[in-house]
């Protein structure tokens, strides 16, 4: 007899995904012959090197973090010069691709992200947050020098990068209420000397943004001429080129899909320059499924490179300045994240895998872009995903969860999700859903949350069941919301705003008081709301609507809630208040709080405990219930 969906014996663990490495970026050195990439061990950032098909090899250890801590981090090292620059909390050191022991660079201050090396290797540009204020910094490369201030007066810094001549840097800034998704600003600093033997900025301009369009990623081409950004100007994220010549922008890319990506965090990367600056080699995301195109500069075409078909998420492009060779992350709903590189002649060369790989493509459940309709009849997009088939299948229709994405500025794309198949091999169906405010569907897409968190988050969910129930893919009547952050946020709305529709919630560090997190959460977002709900005091009423917390005793659906003690982005007593609720009414719940976590979880038992914690709940409250 075959068992219950959900109660399926599942070879996916929750010790096993917390076995899994994180990848966070890969870079080449300036001849193309060795690849450096970031990875996390637990609490840990570790910087490793492979040279051609030597082993990799570990450059940093334990004693040193590698991190940006700017912000949401990112931006943790750059390659050049035959060394690695990187960030720890409050520092730079530099190492030799040699290796050797790093050597720190700045001093211990303020917290410190996106390290961009000159061309010559004798200065280091970079992202620097001390007591509240935001701005650029440089230092000499051997650290015998204090930093000097380079770009200050905006609220946030990102992404510096040198022309390769040495005499500029471009950057993005922007500010307050402003996220940089929503509007930001491309600037190109002059640098002059002084004979203070570090060089100064003796003009900034900006080129390209403002408060309604969004600039990502500057980056120069080898030979000079160009500087590249992508800008949403058209509706859609694309590629311009801006001739330091001529002082022209150009489009380069016309595809309606998305060409960069919300930058959450320093260092991000979706294009690269081809060595003899012909040539752009950019990720194109079409409705949550990527592909790797060769953009010619000269004509404007656009090629999609072959070699890459096994993979459907791609991030952090990096091009080898002398052979184009191509690294990146990347992986597919089926294959977990890999650092990966893309030879002449469509070789490739696997890195790094993220864990184990012991489970065949009929093992896991592969994503399905599918659209459905809003209550209002406009299109909604998201991810679906079947139970993985069994030989025996049990009667009816599976349970679901439905999965939501955090941000809320953000979107679920085709790639490897670990939580996905844990639920899939148990016999649940999953739903990611990219509700209407979110990116990867256009700008306009992403606009309809303007004012409108806790509305369009909450009723494309609910569609998105109707939708599944009504084909019989589901059973609507084991629907499980899930989301962790702006997702928890959704969850906690949803409960709220329609209890009894989902059979159970889990919530991971979700938003339940609006009004506390616009006073207690970090720089980065501490204005993030204004563009959601509204400014105060003109929209108190609707902070008030929009905060769970003041209308908890709505929720009588079973709940299980995390929350880690030490997160700064969403604090602990935004989850306290609405657990405090739950117990006082004897409403079915769980609070598993994890002493030493953040946003988000990092340490191997707490993911354990976490997936064990899930799977018991669920069995409880969903499946035998």
């Amino acid at each position: 007899m075959s068992k219950a969906y959900g109660a399926w014996k599942s070879p996916i663990s929750g010790a096993a995904i917390a076995s899994g490495l994180s990848l966070r970026d890969a870079q080449w050195d300036a001849a193309g012959e060795t690849l450096v990439w970031w990875e996390n061990r637990e609490k840990v950032g570790v910087l490793v090197a492979q040279t051609g098909w030597d082993a990799p090899r570990d450059l940093t250890d334990a004693s040193l973090n590698v991190a940006g801590a700017v912000g949401y981090g990112g931006g943790a090292f750059t390659v050049g010069a035959g060394s690695v620059v990187f960030a720890t909390k409050n520092r730079l050191y530099r190492q030799s691709l040699a290796g050797g022991v790093a050597r720190a660079i700045s001093p211990a201050f303020g917290a410190c992200a996106a390290p961009a090396l000159s061309a010559d290797g004798n200065w280091v540009a970079y992202a620097h947050s001390y007591e509240h204020e935001d701005g650029l910094l440089i230092v000499d490369a051997e650290g015998a020098h204090f930093p000097r201030r380079l770009a200050f007066g905006t609220d946030f810094v990102m992404q510096p990068i040198w022309h390769p001549a040495g005499r500029h840097i471009a950057f993005v800034a922007w500010n307050h209420p402003q996220m940089p998704w929503n509007g930001s600003e491309l600037r190109l600093i002059e640098l002059a000397t002084d004979g203070s033997e570090i060089p100064y900025a003796q003009d900034i301009v900006t080129l390209a943004g403002d408060t309604e369009t969004a600039i990502f990623q500057p980056a120069f081409s080898p030979d000079g001429r160009y500087l590249a950004y992508i800008s949403d100007a058209s509706g859609w994220g694309q590629v311009y080129l801006y001739d330091l010549e001529t002082q022209q922008h150009s489009q380069l890319t016309q595809a309606e899909a998305e060409h960069g990506t919300p930058a959450w965090a320093q260092g991000m990367r979706s294009y690269g320059w081809s060595g003899d600056s012909r040539a752009i080699y950019v990720l194109r995301n079409d409705r949550a499924f990527f592909s790797l195109q060769r953009c010619d500069v000269a004509s404007g075409e656009c090629e999609t490179v072959a070699g890459l078909d096994d993979y459907s998420e791609m991030e952090q492009v990096s091009i080898a300045p002398k052979t184009d060779k191509i690294a990146m992350i990347a992986s597919s709903s089926l294959t977990p994240p890999r650092v990966i590189s893309l030879h002449r002649a469509g070789r490739l060369q696997v890195h790094r895998r993220r864990g184990t790989e012991n489970l065949g493509a009929d093992q896991l459940s592969a994503a399905q872009a599918i659209t459905w309709q809003g209550d209002d009849g406009d299109v909604v997009h998201g991810l679906y995903y079947p139970p993985v088939l069994r030989d025996e299948q049990p009667p009816g229709a599976p349970p679901l969860i439905v999965n939501i994405h955090g941000g809320p500025t953000s979107q679920r794309c085709a790639g490897y999700y670990s939580e996905v198949q844990f639920f899939t091999t148990r016999g649940y169906a999953v739903l990611q859903v990219n509700h209407r405010g979110g990116t990867g569907y256009g700008k306009a897409y992403m606009d309809m949350h303007r004012g409108n968190w806790g509305v369009y988050d909450v009723s494309d969910s609910l569609a998105g069941v109707r939708h599944l129930a009504t084909a019989g893919l589901v059973d609507g009547d084991k629907a499980v919301i899930m989301g962790g952050s702006a997702g928890g946020f959704t969850v906690l709305q949803s409960l709220v705003e329609h209890p009894g529709f989902y059979k159970a919630g889990i919530c991971s560090y979700g938003v339940s008081n609006q009004f506390g997190l616009l006073m207690d959460t970090h720089k980065f977002e501490e204005r993030y709301t204004y563009w959601l709900l509204g400014k105060l005091p003109e929209a108190a009423a609707l902070y008030r609507e929009r905060s769970p917390v003041f209308h908890a005793d709505q929720i009588v659906d079973p709940i299980i809630v995390f929350q880690g003690t030490d997160d700064v982005v969403v604090p602990q007593d935004q989850s306290d208040s609405i657990v405090a609720s739950l117990k006082r009414r004897g409403i079915p719940h769980e609070y598993h709080l994890f002493a030493g976590e953040g946003h988000g979880w990092r340490q191997a038992t707490t993911i354990e405990t976490y997936y064990k914690s899930i799977e018991r709940f669920l069995l409880q409250h969903v499946i035998y219930a």
